[in-house]
């Protein structure tokens, strides 16, 4: 009987995490690679998921509101985000947590540099807020994004940022210029 426990707990502690699904094990994403620290291999198929942008263009400090969204009912169980100069490597801006299904996360020890899952629920959608850095040049979000243990999908983009590098617009979309109608000739 005492082998038959043996190999029951055994059986429980190799199989169990796989078979309840991610996040279950101590599974995080390397935030250089965007992969998982787990053996499966990222899908090659267009990737059923969404990475959306509430502005074009930005300036340091403009809250940049990002959507991740699932493009079909599959929904996904856990997802790492960053925002990342075109052909960089390093996430670039802080987020601002505001979805409960979200937490920050700290990338070459920059608090809140990337934000990923807080749970192992399956989400259709999750929004953050993100803030732009100084000195940042044309952007994009890259995310990593896990249906489950043996699907995920890695490097996902969203369109283009651009830094306008002025103070005509804020992040709003609204001029910061003030109008002069008197003129002194």
């Amino acid at each position: 009987m005492r082998r038959h426990s043996c190999f029951v707990f055994l059986f429980c502690a190799i199989f169990l995490p796989r078979i309840l699904g991610f996040p279950q094990t101590n599974t995080s994403v390397d935030c250089d690679s965007l992969l998982p620290n787990y053996e499966a291999e990222p899908q090659t198929s267009a990737p059923p998921y969404l990475i959306a942008v509430s502005f074009d263009n930005f300036e340091p400090g403009n809250e940049i509101q990002v959507t991740l969204e699932a493009l079909k009912d599959v929904g996904f169980k856990g997802f790492h985000l960053q925002a990342r100069e075109v052909e960089g490597d390093v996430p670039l801006g802080t987020f601002k947590i505001t979805d409960p299904n979200t937490k920050g996360l700290g990338c070459h020890n920059v608090t809140n540099s990337a934000v990923g899952h807080a749970n192992s629920d399956v989400k259709q959608k999750i929004t953050t807020t993100w803030i732009a850095p100084r000195d940042a040049r044309d952007l994009q979000f890259i995310a990593t994004v896990v249906q489950d243990l043996e699907k995920f999908w890695v490097g996902i983009q969203s369109k283009t940022l651009t830094p306008t590098h002025s103070e005509t617009v804020n992040g709003t979309g609204k001029s910061k210029r003030k109008v002069c109608f008197e003129c002194i000739c």
